[in-house]
């Protein structure tokens, strides 16, 4: 499985300078996927370009129909969320340098990753980026 956080999922939806890189990295992957908090996080990326004015009220309502579509076709392979992960991140969190920033979103994208034997977590995140072993997990950039 190809594990992306949510910022490449967007990237698959909207034009962007990676964007491309992106459609070609899932055109040969035989499932994609992310952990299910991912699903709010694309939609919440989605939102943020509505609310910055970089897409129009029409292209947000579509781009929100076309992930539902999308996820409903199984498209996107949903890892589930289970208290143990949640544990587990905790304890990951617990354990990091005071100098490390980490979002709650992003770590349990990483914990995910490293909880179903991802080996590679797709982003572009540099705080993430810098998280990922803590977590057992590489990552890549496109």
């Amino acid at each position: 499985m190809i594990y992306l956080d949510a910022a490449y999922m967007a990237k698959f939806y909207v034009d962007e300078p990676e964007s491309e890189k992106i459609r070609g990295l899932l055109a040969d992957a035989e499932q994609a996927g992310s952990c299910v908090h991912g699903m709010v996080e694309v939609v919440s990326v989605f939102h943020r370009k509505l609310r910055e004015g970089a897409i129009p009220q029409a292209d947000f309502e579509a781009l929100c129909a076309q992930f539902e579509v999308d996820c409903l076709a199984g498209l996107w392979t949903w890892l589930p969320l289970s208290d143990g992960l949640a544990q587990t991140t905790r304890r990951v969190i617990s354990g990091l340098s005071c100098a490390t920033f980490l979002r709650a979103a992003d770590a349990l994208h990483l914990a995910c990753a490293a909880d179903r034997g991802i080996a590679v977590v797709h982003t572009n995140d540099r705080h993430m980026m810098a998280a990922a072993p803590a977590f057992g997990v590489q990552t890549a950039t496109i």
